[in-house]
């Protein structure tokens, strides 16, 4: 990337193992009503593919390459891509925080070199030279040394006391906000708007309002612990539209449940949806189309079965044992209560490519340490 700044460097410093560390160190500070979001946004806009696509000379032929159908590209959906975030209703103050930060950065790197500093205060110019004179490190040196989780807990902290906003709520959609940046761009992201791109009414709900509706099951009626098949669960694939609901039988899979619901154009919505809400193509684990996060009631589905377990990992989506994840393909998951989902903007098929690309470069890492080992060998023989 051209006219990067040093926020921008820092960020890019940081690998698909370096995020996965930092989203480990900050779950414990993300309050339950985002903890899962966050894990599945991560999962909708993975670092390793938005790489991928900027390494190479051709991003159209590799898309196609890849299968990749709808808006997979987070610069354009800065302001819209985390909706399904609790975090989403701070989304401007968050914004304007982490802007405020970068530009700090800056600031930091244009001070007298020799001078240690580092960046507080989110929205204040002030800089506090290090107390080491003796061996005062550059204001660069001593900012990157700071952790990028420690990094995003400052911001999220420095929102949460200008705001008056629980640090727990602000922690998840902070963290999305740095991914943001390292993927769209600083500039592209000071572009967006910054707005809220839900109502008031479900901007108004507070955690524990959500948290209770995400583990409600439906009544089943008088004797309804007698139903078996003929219990019906309620799916919500939007949690900011009192619409967005539709029904299913007991063990019946979320693609077909939802493939009943006839309520809108799907197609005019999203012109990968063919039927209902989800979209679907093979209704056999075999395309990756129908993929989704669970916001809720993960424990509700069946666990992962053999195939699908399989075919998740090879389009990319997931690598884990979990039984039962938070990514999962709508037509294998079947559903024994109501559960909370949310359908991403996109799908393809990119996890043996980047199975490659990994692999590859570890070889050639191997390959020029055993290279350099040779040449000092050869350079301590001559002497």
């Amino acid at each position: 990337m051209n006219n990067e700044t040093s926020f921008e460097i820092f960020l890019n410093q940081h690998d698909e193992e370096a995020w996965s560390a930092t989203l480990a160190t900050l779950q414990r500070s993300i309050n339950e009503v985002d903890r899962n979001a966050t894990q599945i946004w991560f999962a909708f806009y993975p670092l390793p593919l938005y790489r991928a696509l900027e390494q190479v000379d051709d991003r159209e032929k590799l898309a196609q390459q890849l299968l990749l159908l709808g808006d997979y590209a987070l610069k354009n959906q800065i302001d819209t891509s985390h909706r399904f975030l609790y975090g989403h209703r701070f989304w401007p103050q968050v914004k304007k925080a982490v802007e405020q930060y970068a530009d700090e950065w800056h600031r930091v790197q244009s001070t007298e070199a020799g001078v240690g500093c580092r960046v507080s205060g989110v929205g204040t110019s002030t800089l506090y030279p290090t107390p080491n004179t003796l061996h005062p490190m550059s204001s660069q040196t001593r900012v990157y040394a700071t952790s990028l989780a420690d990094q995003i807990l400052e911001v999220a902290h420095a929102v949460a006391e200008q705001s008056r906003i629980d640090q727990a709520l602000l922690v998840g959609i902070t963290a999305v906000a740095f991914m943001t940046v390292q993927q769209a761009g600083l500039a592209a992201f000071k572009r967006a708007p910054g707005a809220i791109t839900i109502d008031r009414k479900h901007a108004k709900k507070s955690p524990e309002q959500i948290l209770r509706e995400r583990a409600k099951d439906d009544s089943q009626g008088f004797l309804g612990f007698l139903k078996t098949v003929d219990k019906q669960w309620t799916v919500t694939w939007d949690e900011n539209d009192e619409g967005a609901r539709y029904k299913l039988r007991e063990a019946q899979d979320l693609a077909w449940g939802a493939a009943n619901d006839q309520s809108r154009d799907w197609k005019a919505v999203d012109s990968r949806r063919v039927e209902g809400p989800i979209p679907v193509e093979c209704r056999s684990a075999s395309c990756g189309t129908c993929w989704v996060g669970v916001l809720g009631g993960v424990e509700k589905l069946t666990d992962v079965g053999a195939r699908e377990g399989k075919k998740i990992k090879e389009f990319g989506y997931i690598d884990t044992a979990e039984p039962k994840p938070l990514i999962r393909l709508a037509c294998q998951a079947q559903s024994q209560g109501a559960v909370s989902i949310v359908i991403p903007p996109w799908n393809g098929q990119f996890g043996k490519y980047l199975k490659a690309l990994k692999e590859d470069r570890q070889v050639s890492v191997v390959q020029h340490e055993n290279s350099s080992r040779s040449q000092a060998t050869g350079n301590e023989a001559i002497n």
